[in-house]
C-alpha cells in the first residue's frame, strides 16, 4: 500500500557528518507531517525532528543546531541531515509520515520505515 524505504545510515567517528534519506511510494494521495525518530539500545523510541506539509519543523532539544530535517514534496521524500554527531546519537534512527492513502475515504494513516542504524564511534 505505502512503503517508507530509509538510506544513509552507518559507522562514523564522532563529529562527523551523515545524511539520511526516507523515499514515500504506494498509493499516496497527500503526504502531512514527516519526521525521524531513534532508538537506542534498552531505550524507547524518540523524536529526533518532524516536519510539516508547509516546512515547519520541531527538534528535540539534544539535536537542536546540529540536525536539520528538510523534505522534497515532489519526490516524497525526507531528510535528516547529522552534523557534529556524538556517540550518543547511535542508534536505529526511524522515518514515520502522516499519509492520506488513495484508497476512499482518504484516511489518514500512520507509516514507518525499516529503520537505518547510525553509529557513531572513533
Amino acid at each position: 500500500q505505502v512503503q517508507l524505504v530509509e538510506s544513509g545510515g552507518g559507522l562514523v567517528q564522532p563529529g562527523g557528518s551523515l545524511r539520511l534519506s526516507c523515499a514515500a511510494s504506494g498509493s499516496i494521495f497527500k503526504i502531512n507531517a514527516m519526521g525521524w525518530y531513534q532508538q537506542a539500545p534498552g531505550k524507547e523510541r524518540e523524536l529526533v525532528a518532524t516536519i510539516t506539509s508547509g516546512g515547519s519543523t520541531n527538534y528535540a532539544d539534544s539535536v537542536k543546531g546540529r540536525f536539520t530535517i528538510s523534505r522534497d514534496n515532489r519526490r516524497n521524500t525526507v531528510y535528516l541531515q547529522m552534523n557534529s554527531l556524538k556517540p550518543e546519537d547511535t542508534a536505529v534512527y526511524y522515518c514515520n509520515a502522516a499519509i492520506v492513502i488513495t484508497t476512499p475515504p482518504l484516511q489518514e494513516h500512520d507509516f514507518w520505515g525499516q529503520g537505518t542504524q547510525v553509529t557513531v564511534s572513533s
